[in-house]
């Protein structure tokens, strides 16, 4: 009894066995191993479909887009009184439409509808929304729109506001 052996404790327990690090260093090997084949996998195109590279790097160069072949149309200029509700007495507009070339003439047939569109709907905005700095945005994307409706669909591109001056 005078010997004890090396496992056991004073109580008579054995000591917990010291576990084997071989699991968790092969796990850590075979993690390293899979993320980088992944890598590689995805660098190379063999997953996901990765762009070909062009062989030169002239290939790389490229045409600037071609403009769009449009006209622009000057709108008659417009006068509208403010009336006295305002600080200003009236608004000088003048604008062109950024018209398609193949429906230049067809726009340019109706542009007294236009300004009377234009004419129409600037005498009816409210004279707040005149005044705010930001509201031309607003205004602008309306009186497109209407000039839209009035000269058909896809002839009209866009509206340049030349001149907005409150008097």
């Amino acid at each position: 009894m005078a010997e004890v052996d090396a496992t056991e404790t004073e109580g008579g327990e054995e000591a917990p066995k010291k576990r084997s690090k071989l699991p968790l260093l092969i796990g850590f090997v075979l993690a390293l191993a899979g993320g980088g084949g992944g890598f590689f996998a995805v660098s190379s195109g063999m997953i996901l479909g990765g762009e070909k590279e062009p062989e030169k790097a002239e290939a790389i160069v490229e045409e600037p887009d071609a403009l769009p072949d449009v006209v622009f149309l000057p709108v008659d200029p417009l006068v509208v009184s403010l009336g006295r509700a305002s600080r200003n007495d009236y608004l000088r507009f003048r604008a062109q439409l950024e018209v398609y070339t193949r429906y230049q003439d067809d726009v340019a047939a109706i542009m007294p509808r236009v300004v009377d569109v234009l004419n129409g709907y600037l005498r009816a905005v409210n004279i707040r929304d005149l005044e705010d700095p930001s509201a031309l945005f607003r205004l602008r994307a309306q009186m497109l729109r209407r000039i839209q409706i009035v000269t058909g669909e896809g002839r009209v591109r866009d509206l340049l506001v030349m001149e907005f001056v409150l008097n």
